[in-house]
């Protein structure tokens, strides 16, 4: 019976080891690897504008804070460029103001001279009113003066036909010799009225044809009107036309003034300056050299900007997720430091490099693929800025 109960117990607490054991490690268990290293951000820096360099301020593993200015190009040419585009800025601003000083001047001359032409053409058709009337007058004072010619001849024939009847009466007196002396005076007043009436028709056809000239004029006035009233009216075509110079040369301006900001940044870019606080790599510049846009000149380690890149198997991201505390041991200094995962890949290493594997060839053999896992640092773990891209570390994940 003794025997009964001590087996019991020795399988209860043998039961409850095993038991602890299994949970135990399932709270505890981790991942590791040591295909991991730390990486950083890495500024390339390169010119937007070429030119000769004047100034090198930094050489290799230099330390920069950001915003240093780090190279310098010679500024001359780009000074010379942003004065004439400020003085061509400064014509175009010009030229925009006075023509929309036009606008209000040819608009209200327009305006003028439409009025006006209109008032000319109404006075000219007045005019040729006036001279038609006047023409018509003439022409009736014309036969009034045709027909008293005709009253004189006949009156002074009538007299002449009395003198001749009068004189052999007055050669046998058989009428008084007062009689004839009458009738002698009235043919000579009847001659000098015809006379006086041919004269006044005459001067009657002269005032006729001045006539006529004076309505030809004035009809050549309304011509004249006509067409200036025709050119006045093309006021709003000019008017359109000053508005269209206008709205040019503010296009003009909105260039010159582009122009203007290019250059300014052109000579802003004669510096070129630390885009972070970090450590001088790669530096391929020298004083005097002739660099073009897009030549690379250094680069920048910026090291508060430093994580770490784990290769894990795929076999090992079964209960891996983002948020999972980290442990990362480095090898340079023997430390170890706290991160949590800060993001998982989104495919296997082997699908970004150079020559991805291609296994619809009939020759695939199966390797476990390793996915890269982003580590971030814990606030405060590399205040002392010791760690580098590059360095090898090996990371440890709590996977519970």
């Amino acid at each position: 019976m003794r025997a009964l109960k001590w087996i019991v117990g020795t399988v209860v607490l043998a039961g409850l080891a095993i038991g602890g054991y299994i949970g135990w490690e399932r709270l505890s268990r981790v991942e590791t690897t040591d295909d991991a290293q730390i990486d950083g951000a890495i500024y390339p820096l390169s010119t937007r504008v070429k030119g000769h360099v004047s100034k090198a301020n930094v050489h290799d593993q230099a330390a920069v804070k950001a915003n240093d200015v780090l190279v310098q190009l010679d500024p001359s040419d780009f000074e010379v460029a942003l004065e004439k585009a400020r003085a061509e800025l400064a014509d175009a601003e010009a030229t925009l103001a006075s023509a929309r000083s036009d606008i209000p001047v040819t608009s209200v001359s327009t305006a003028s001279v439409l009025s006006g032409a209109r008032s000319s053409r109404q006075d000219a058709t007045a005019q040729v009113s006036w001279s038609e009337q006047a023409l018509g007058a003439a022409k009736a004072r014309l036969k009034t003066a045709e027909a008293n010619v005709r009253v004189a001849e006949a009156n002074a024939h009538k007299a002449a036909q009395d003198v001749e009847r009068y004189k052999p009466l007055l050669a046998r007196d058989d009428i008084p010799r007062q009689l004839y002396d009458q009738a002698v005076a009235e043919a000579e007043a009847g001659r000098a009225s015809v006379d006086a009436q041919k004269a006044a028709a005459t001067e009657a056809q002269q005032n006729v044809l001045a006539a006529e000239k004076s309505v030809e004029q004035a009809r050549a006035k309304v011509g004249q009107a006509d067409a200036t009233v025709e050119g006045a009216m093309t006021g709003p075509q000019q008017v359109k036309s000053s508005e269209a110079r206008a709205q040019s040369a503010a296009a003009k301006v909105a260039q010159k003034r582009a122009e203007v900001e290019q250059a300014e940044l052109n000579l802003k870019y004669t510096n070129i300056a630390a885009p972070a606080t970090g450590i001088v790599a790669r530096r391929a510049v020298e004083v005097g050299q002739y660099i073009e846009p897009g030549q690379q000149l250094l680069a920048i380690v910026d090291l508060n900007k430093v994580w770490v890149v784990a290769n894990f198997k795929e076999t090992q991201l079964k209960d891996m997720k983002v948020g999972q505390r980290a442990d990362i041991k480095v090898d340079a200094n023997g430390r170890t430091y706290s991160g949590h995962i800060q993001s998982i890949a989104g495919a296997s290493g082997a699908r970004f490099s150079l020559l991805p594997p291609e296994n619809a060839t009939g020759n695939y053999v199966k390797v476990v693929q390793r996915i890269p896992v982003i580590i971030a640092l814990d606030p405060g773990q590399n205040d002392d800025l010791s760690l580098r891209p590059g360095m090898s570390v090996t990371p440890t994940v709590h996977v519970h």
